[in-house]
């Protein structure tokens, strides 16, 4: 294991190129590490690790490490931090290789019509079931997809209470669908 002193630091503010290679090398392969059991996406998490290296690199210059000898907990907490930024922002646009999946005809079966019209029908009847205000937040949230901001508003309620509301309606929904779909499978 490397050891990292004021000395060490100095070089990478200093710009020194065997200092910078051995940097980039040994944290790059920790980073690499770390990253690959948690993000699935490669070139995303090759985006993480030099976003990580770069920003330490600027802080280090910036002269934000007030302590050398704990410069591998700095590059970790960094690519903690970067790693839930990209989790946030761009997982959406990672691309996924085309080898292994399937075309899936977009038109579908007859079958494949008839179970999700029946599906749809039983998610209608269990919705009417329901008490009127978990009706709403459900369709509000998952159906009319409104900005929970909105529905905080229209509920009159905060975020934190509105996931506890959340929470308990789908539960509420989940219990009466299952029991309606175990008995509409048993009528057949």
């Amino acid at each position: 294991m490397a050891s990292f002193d004021a000395d060490y630091i100095q070089r990478l503010i200093d710009r020194d190129p065997e200092t910078g290679r051995h940097f980039a090398t040994y944290f790059g392969e920790l980073l690499w590490i770390k990253l690959r059991t948690r993000v699935q996406c490669h070139q995303m998490a090759e985006d993480i690790r030099q976003e990580t290296l770069l920003r330490v690199l600027g802080k280090i210059r910036a002269g934000d490490l007030k302590k050398p000898e704990c410069l591998g907990a700095f590059v970790s907490s960094f690519a903690n931090n970067v790693m839930m930024e990209h989790f946030r922002g761009e997982s959406k646009y990672c691309e996924i290789a085309d080898e292994g999946w399937a075309m899936i005809d977009p038109k579908g079966s007859v079958h494949d019509a008839y179970v999700s019209d029946e599906r749809k029908e039983q998610v209608r009847a269990v919705l009417n079931e329901m008490n009127e205000k978990d009706r709403e937040l459900l369709k509000a949230v998952f159906l009319q997809e409104q900005d929970k901001d909105q529905v905080c508003r229209e509920f009159g309620v905060n975020r934190a209470y509105l996931r506890v509301l959340l929470h308990r309606a789908r539960g509420r929904f989940r219990a009466a669908f299952s029991e309606t779909y175990t008995h509409a499978r048993k009528q057949k």
